[in-house]
């Protein structure tokens, strides 16, 4: 059993498409229904005609933009220099434009203090950013909300900030599986109205 009164923040890891964003998504009505305050932002691939064409970013609200697309359909990037990863070319700008100021609003007063932060996910594609990763940092040492976040599982290169948040004494990780992924919810939400106990 875990000390919960260490944590303050809740991510979720595991490999790519194992059902981190629907496990928050679960989460997150579930927090709303018990009048918990929840902003922040989920990742979502983009379909076309059966097969993956990028991400975008979409916000606890309803609000989406770009956050990536595969090469030919994002088209020439006029000048900007380019970040990818993989066959995926970023749009930085796009994605700033909706992610950053949610950071901006997190910390301000109103709705009570029961507020959980959504960061789904600190991966690649997002870390291109630098006002992201700072935002991240002062939200993760902010006392007035609880983050409920994603990180990829190690792999390759070692990314900074993900390390940083998986190495953090105050952050709780659970590992979704397969195995888990049905189960594992009543665990998130316990450690989460534990967490929320402690955020002033």
């Amino acid at each position: 059993m875990f000390r919960a009164e260490m944590f303050k923040h809740v991510f979720l890891t595991g490999p790519p498409g194992v059902g981190k964003t629907t496990l928050v998504q679960k989460a997150c009505e579930a927090l709303v229904s018990s009048g918990v305050s929840v902003g922040g932002f989920y990742t979502e691939e983009v379909r076309e005609g059966g097969r993956r064409v990028g991400f975008d970013v979409v916000t606890v609200t309803g609000e989406r933009s770009h956050l990536s697309r595969i090469r030919d359909i994002a088209g020439v990037s006029h000048g900007r220099r380019e970040y990818t990863v993989g066959q995926y070319v970023v749009d930085l700008p796009s994605f700033e434009s909706l992610a950053l100021p949610l950071f901006r609003n997190v910390g301000s007063p109103g709705g009570g203090s029961r507020k959980v932060f959504v960061i789904d996910e600190i991966g690649k594609m997002e870390l291109f950013s630098q006002s992201f990763i700072k935002a991240v940092r002062q939200t993760l040492d902010s006392s007035s909300c609880t983050i409920l976040g994603t990180i990829p599982i190690p792999k390759g290169k070692p990314l900074g900030l993900v390390e940083e948040v998986r190495s953090r004494r105050d952050v709780k990780v659970f590992t979704v599986s397969k195995e888990n992924r049905n189960v594992i919810l009543p665990d998130i939400l316990s450690a989460l109205q534990e967490c929320l106990k402690h955020t002033t």
